[in-house]
Formats: structure tokens, C-alpha cells, sequence
């Protein structure tokens, strides 16, 4: 299991986030430090992950490991990605292990704001969040997860949240091939509206927009 850290700033860019609604809801969080830090600004967080389910030792261990795990993974396709955002990959491997030390210390004292759960079933009341953030499975993993579980995972984020999802990045993982399906999945959601807008950061190359779904 890779269970990634990412950085409260990388949210920021990623989701291109000014300011935060009353309640979020980070969908397959992982090790990142978003739930803990936006806790801290008076936002009422939750993170879910199938992580979670772990005994807090090996999801110690699992998280730790899966530092170095990230970083192997860009050398082998160094081509695809880009360095701006971030400057290094000695700065990127910094921000991780902050995020990684920051999650850690504060699902051990407030294990009630992380949540064991996967898509595209939610632990959640319908509209139980006002903004509901995934990045790096819709999409990204494509290759491994059909057309069908991204229309129930889209429709599943949807029920959750009472006014907006942003899910980053839109293409697939490793070379960052667009996803064939996306365009229909977006045209069968009922009730909503969807935007791609550009965001603030890129680091795979050519993934640098988001998606928007209103309602």
C-alpha cells in the first residue's frame, strides 16, 4: 500500500484554494497534513481513506515507507514531470516529510477527524460537506479503475458535499495520457454543473487543471 504525504500548500495549488468553506471533506487523504492544518484555520475537516483502517503502528510504518516509495516512482519517469512548483526534488521530499510528520502527530491526537472508507461508498450523510476535495485516484488511476467506478465514485462525491467537489489531476498516471471517457461522464451527471479550470501548479507534465462540480 503507497499511502502519500502531501503538503497543506500543495492543496492550495492543486485545488487552487483561497480561502476554505465551513466544512471539507479530503477523499482518499492518505498520510497529507490538509485535514490537520485546515483544522487549525477553524475549518471543520475530515479526511477518509482506506488507510485508516490500519493499527496506528502500521500505518506508521506504511506511511514512512512510502516516502522514498514517491520519490523512486518520479526518477523512473523523470521525463514526465516538471520542477517549477516545487524548485527541487530536494524541497518536494522536505514538504513530505513535514506533511508526513504533521498527519501523523495529529491522527494520533484527533483520530475522529480521519475516517476509514473508499470510493464509491462514503461513511457520510448526503450534503454532510460543503466542499469536497480528492486528488490522485479519479483519473489518475484510470488504467485500473473502469468508466463505471468513476461514474459511481463521481455521483458518490456529488451526494456528500451540498455545494462543490474539485477532484486534480484529469489525466492518467506515468505519462499523463488523457482519459478517454471523462468528457461522457461529465455529460451524465444530473443536477450539477462541471468546469475544467487550470490551477496553479504542475508537476506531471500537462496536469495542471481541476475539476469543478457545482450544485
Amino acid at each position: 500500500m503507497l499511502v502519500t504525504s502531501r503538503s497543506y500548500a500543495e492543496y492550495e495549488a492543486m485545488f487552487d484554494l483561497s480561502e476554505l468553506p465551513e466544512s471539507v471533506l479530503d477523499c482518499c487523504a492518505g498520510g497529507s497534513s490538509f485535514t490537520a492544518e485546515a483544522t487549525v484555520r477553524g475549518v471543520d475537516a475530515v479526511a477518509v481513506d482506506s488507510a485508516y483502517e490500519l493499527p496506528a503502528p502500521e500505518l506508521v510504518d506504511t506511511v514512512r515507507r512510502s516516502l522514498p516509495v514517491g520519490s523512486s516512482i518520479v526518477d523512473e519517469h523523470a521525463g514526465s514531470f516538471v520542477w517549477h512548483w516545487y524548485g527541487s526534488p530536494d524541497r518536494r521530499d522536505e514538504m513530505r516529510i513535514e506533511a508526513a510528520d504533521r498527519f501523523l502527530q495529529d491522527i494520533s491526537v484527533a483520530p475522529e477527524r480521519y475516517v476509514a472508507g473508499t470510493l464509491p461508498e462514503l461513511p457520510f450523510a448526503d450534503g454532510r460537506f460543503e466542499l469536497v476535495l480528492c486528488s490522485h485516484l479519479l483519473f489518475t488511476w484510470a488504467d485500473k479503475y473502469d468508466r463505471a467506478w468513476h461514474a459511481a465514485a463521481l455521483r458518490e462525491l456529488v451526494r456528500v458535499s451540498r455545494s462543490e467537489v474539485r477532484i486534480f489531476p484529469l489525466v492518467r498516471q506515468g505519462a499523463g495520457e488523457p482519459v478517454g471517457f471523462l468528457p461522457e461522464l461529465l455529460e451524465e451527471l444530473e443536477g450539477v454543473s462541471t468546469e475544467i479550470r487550470k490551477v496553479p501548479y504542475e508537476f506531471q507534465v500537462g496536469a495542471d487543471q481541476m475539476l469543478v462540480i457545482q450544485h
